[in-house]
């Protein structure tokens, strides 16, 4: 186990009807002028904008509305929206969706007290140094961004999706009600539930030794999830499946399942380029393409650590005499589940073919200024050939 630290500033308010406390838990904190942040029009549709706004109103909240956000979130709302923050003087961002809200709303705080170029800090040619506190109302178990350092921003000019971590974009707090994801269709749903999973997938497939504390935890939570996903796609308003989802989804996420070891997320980073090249593929589906494909490559320089997954989470039998046997049935059986979700597992699929593979592998490289680091140290040729086994 390497030294870490486990930050975690974050209030959580879990449970039934919390997000009708919103606008008291605002004054509680004294603010007095939001920025309310949301997507498109399916919290209208759902009455959840106008237990907002009602809640923001009774607690004498002023607040500014800005709409719009999109899945893959884009740089230009952000912009837009770190000029309607300085103009209005807001003192705090309230985002009401999915992660896309969120991580946009995250890049306006900080940009909303600085005078760079919102993505200066995305390529971190700028530092954070301040930003504006974030609250969250989470519409969507997914991407963990309720609890996370991390926001990921669409460039669109440039087709290009990058994320940063910085502790400036950890929410002041997130309220999270399960039965507001109960409207998620059966395609978020298990977007969602891939995100989950691969946010603690990424950190256990480690190349650090002797954490089986952190293991188990995470092989715990991955267990939760399956069976929870599996029921949540059979049944969208079962309460402790959805709750399982999205508590899972900030823990996978806040650094607990990548306390004490490497946590580098390479399928992450190969995602973001297909979806920055391909708007229209939602990010869970990209991951479940693309794990298995990145697993396949490298499961034989880990056999042990892809055994030991396929043991104690999907309940295999351990072949002692042909232990890549196991190990390969357990990436099968993840990519059986995604399927199970409804989940594509390969680009053709989404009739994406090979024509920007090398585009993309380039743009994952920084140009050839970036190797992956993992198992298997992942340039332009590995990426490439990884997308190969996406196909």
């Amino acid at each position: 186990m390497i030294d870490f630290e486990f930050y975690t500033p974050t209030r959580v308010f879990f449970g039934k009807d919390t997000h009708r406390k919103v606008g008291e838990i605002i004054k509680d904190y004294g603010f007095k002028k939001v920025l309310f942040h949301y997507g498109g029009g399916s919290i209208k549709r759902t009455g959840l904008y106008d237990q907002v706004v009602k809640s923001l109103s009774s607690n004498g909240i002023d607040f500014v509305e800005l709409g719009g956000v999109q899945p893959n979130p884009k740089l230009s709302l952000v912009k837009a929206g770190v000029e309607l923050c300085k103009r209005e003087k807001i003192d705090m961002i309230l985002a009401v969706g999915g992660g896309s809200v969120i991580d946009s709303a995250k890049v306006m705080a900080i940009s909303a007290l600085a005078d760079n170029d919102p993505w200066d800090f995305v390529t971190g040619k700028a530092k954070p140094e301040k930003a504006l506190p974030v609250g969250t109302v989470l519409t969507l178990a997914a991407s963990g961004s309720e609890m996370s350092s991390s926001a990921v921003i669409t460039k669109e000019d440039e087709q290009l999706k990058r994320g940063f971590n910085s502790d400036f974009n950890r929410p002041l707090f997130s309220i999270m009600n399960p039965e507001l994801t109960y409207t998620v269709d059966k395609f978020q749903t298990g977007c969602g539930i891939v995100d989950i999973m691969m946010h603690t997938l990424e950190r256990y497939f480690t190349t650090t030794r002797d954490v089986d504390l952190t293991d188990r935890l995470a092989e715990g939570l991955l267990k939760a999830v399956i069976r929870a996903g599996e029921i949540a796609i059979r049944n969208p308003e079962d309460y402790e499946a959805r709750a399982t989802l999205m508590w899972a989804g900030s823990l996978s996420h806040n650094g607990l399942t990548g306390a004490g070891r490497d946590s580098f997320l390479r399928c992450h980073q190969i995602e973001h380029e297909i979806s920055g090249a391909y708007d229209f593929v939602a990010h869970g589906a990209g991951l479940a393409i693309v794990f298995p494909a990145w697993a396949k490559y490298v499961y034989r320089h880990n056999v042990e650590k892809f055994c030991q997954y396929a043991v104690r989470v999907w309940n295999m039998e351990m072949n002692f005499e042909n232990p890549e046997e196991t190990a390969l049935k357990g990436i099968l059986a993840t990519e059986d589940y995604f399927k199970s979700l409804g989940m594509p597992v390969r680009l053709s699929e989404l009739n994406i073919g090979d024509e920007k593979f090398e585009e993309m592998a380039d743009k994952c490289t920084f140009y050839g200024k970036r190797i992956l680091s993992g198992y298997v140290p992942l340039g332009k040729k590995e990426i490439m050939e990884i997308l190969e086994l996406c196909r």
